[in-house]
């Protein structure tokens, strides 16, 4: 093996590349999870599978707490509460007996950051069928240094962050008409999320067009769209009325009149008024650009001329272009690694067609479009453009003389720059202010020292206890079959009855530190200061902890008289920001 690598330099750059990002990524995304700035849907994740490896396979309380039952209905979370009602993922039980090894919400994170490294390892197999290790080596660098993979790393767990691996291991099959791992994998994908069938349609539609294996790109076509619609209507809803009654209206509400959709109806809905869909994706125009130059800047912009990135990669953007809200057109979250497979898939293709401009200036590629479009041109304006940037180029000799290698080697470092500044998912908070004016920063020591306040508090509260816990507390303590996030207080337990959980635990420094500059943060505040009042006020619940910020209950029991002083010391401290709007 090492005398194979000796003579592979290329293979060498790649492997080493894929150890740097393993291992900086498990640095920092296990830092963020041990300093408490992993969220909730790490702890939903790691409360389903500590679940799964007691057999109660996909239970989650803290899912229900997002449940329509919960939010709309107003009823109590529970710990049966089934989460494939709101995305169907059966692929996480291919993980589940790693997870019986190491039961811990930081195992999430090396699961998560080993599938995201492996996948680019796969990727460069895949494009060596095409073309020479320099290219291939330049793709693979630019999988680890493109934005889109590596915001959704450094964040909580997530079921897309399977999906580039088992993608790209797909269409390596393909590519070696190995059928069987071809339809292994395609299953496998489906299993990622009900809609991961929306990636699978354009590799089928990728197969057709390309008239490379039309048979079998009809019948991954079919497959796909038929199991969407199947698990969306016919078995999610046996497990509850979130797709319809929650996220669909969430996300494609304004394409219907009504409070609750299926599948189906959005889709009609998109078939029935196809203006409306196109205005929507083109809809704000700066935003989705920059969403867009944002997932081919690592590949130097390549996807956006190739043919093949369009069809396969245009489906997810379709998915992600057409919803409201702009949290989907955020490059650092789960959805943008959707989108990754088909660009770079696409750039594979493109470079095979194209791999002499490797070796050219951006001006001798730039001169050999102009003349080729000066030959085919027939339409006079464009042609007269074309014309006109000639000229332009020839009164300027020296304009974009820069290789192709060095741009592209430009624009993966810009990726990567624009990665570490955009601070994805605050897991660079010690570094970079999340806010300037004003003036939002948590330095590294000051984080630490609060973290001990936390772990004090945790130590103290049994392994099998219900508990009510704050967002970034919750990955923490999300062992245990009842959990819900505070300020909720109760939970139906398995034996069908509604109790109060025996311990609280929350972190209101974290939002004082953040709520000058997010809403959200005082909006959360001023939510779960009342209800501690309350609840300690009337004796339901005794303050038996306060430090630093962090306030530990306990239901039933005496508050401790140093806890309450310095618990109404700080009620006193952050008087005015309760009284702010939101």
């Amino acid at each position: 093996m090492i005398v194979y690598l000796q003579k592979n330099p290329w293979l060498r750059t790649v492997i080493s590349a894929a150890i740097a990002f393993f291992v900086l990524g498990l640095i920092f995304s296990l830092h963020r999870y041990y300093s408490f700035y992993a969220s909730f849907d790490q702890g939903i994740f790691n409360q389903v599978f500590w679940n799964g490896i007691h057999g109660r396979f996909f239970q989650s309380s803290l899912s229900s707490t997002l449940s329509t039952n919960v939010v709309h209905d107003g009823q109590v979370p529970e710990v049966y509460y089934h989460r494939l009602g709101q995305h169907f993922t059966p692929s996480l039980l291919l993980w589940l007996p790693i997870y019986a090894l190491f039961p811990s919400p930081a195992t999430l994170t090396v699961l998560m950051v080993t599938l995201i490294t492996s996948a680019g390892l796969v990727l460069y197999i895949l494009a060596r069928q095409y073309l020479q290790p320099p290219i291939a080596a330049a793709l693979a660098l630019s999988y680890y240094a493109a934005n889109a993979v590596i915001g959704p790393t450094l964040s909580n767990f997530h079921d897309n962050c399977q999906l580039p691996l088992f993608i790209f291991t797909l269409l390596l099959a393909m590519e070696k008409r190995w059928w069987w791992l071809f339809w292994i994998m395609a299953i496998c994908v489906l299993g990622v999320r009900a809609d991961g069938g929306v990636s699978l349609f354009g590799i089928g539609l990728y197969m057709i067009i390309s008239k490379r294996y039309p048979r079998a790109g009809l019948a991954l076509c079919i497959l796909s769209f038929a199991y969407m619609l199947v698990i969306t209507n016919l078995i999610m809803p046996l497990f509850s009325q979130d797709i319809s009654r929650r996220f669909m209206i969430e996300r494609f509400g304004k394409y219907v009149d009504s409070e609750r959709a299926t599948t189906l109806d959005i889709l009609w809905a998109f078939i029935s008024h196809p203006w409306r869909l196109v205005i929507e994706l083109a809809t704000p125009l700066p935003r989705k650009l920059m969403y867009l130059l944002g997932q081919w800047l690592p590949l130097a912009l390549v996807p956006a001329i190739s043919p093949t990135a369009w069809t396969i990669a245009g489906f997810p953007l379709l998915q992600i272009f057409a919803q409201q809200g702009t949290s989907a057109l955020a490059i650092n979250i789960r959805y943008a690694i959707a989108v990754v497979p088909g660009l770079f898939y696409g750039a594979i293709i493109w470079w095979h067609r194209h791999s002499q401009v490797f070796r050219l200036t951006l001006r001798q590629v730039l001169d050999n479009f102009l003349t080729e479009a000066k030959t085919r041109l027939r339409f006079v304006p464009a042609a007269d453009i074309v014309e006109a940037s000639r000229r332009f180029l020839a009164a300027h000799p020296k304009l974009l003389q820069i290789s192709v290698r060095r741009f592209w080697a430009i624009c993966m470092s810009l990726s990567i720059f624009f990665s570490f500044t955009s601070n994805p998912n605050r897991t660079f908070y010690f570094l970079i202010p999340d806010s300037i004016q004003p003036w939002v920063f948590v330095s590294l020591p000051r984080q630490w020292e609060h973290v001990g306040y936390i772990r004090s508090f945790l130590a103290q509260i049994p392994a099998d206890a219900s508990v009510s816990a704050s967002t970034y507390i919750v990955p923490h303590l999300s062992s245990r079959r009842e959990i819900v996030r505070f300020p909720a207080l109760q939970v139906r337990n398995d034996a069908r009855e509604v109790i109060n959980v025996e311990y609280v635990i929350s972190d209101l420094w974290q939002l004082v530190q953040y709520q000058a500059a997010f809403k959200n943060d005082r909006q959360k505040l001023q939510q779960m200061v009342p209800v501690i009042e309350q609840k300690s006020a009337s004796g339901e619940y005794g303050i038996i902890g306060f430090k630093d910020g962090v306030i530990f209950m306990r239901k039933g029991v005496p508050s401790e008289p140093t806890a309450v002083a310095a618990w109404q010391a700080f009620r006193k401290e952050i008087e005015p920001i309760l009284h702010k709007p939101v």
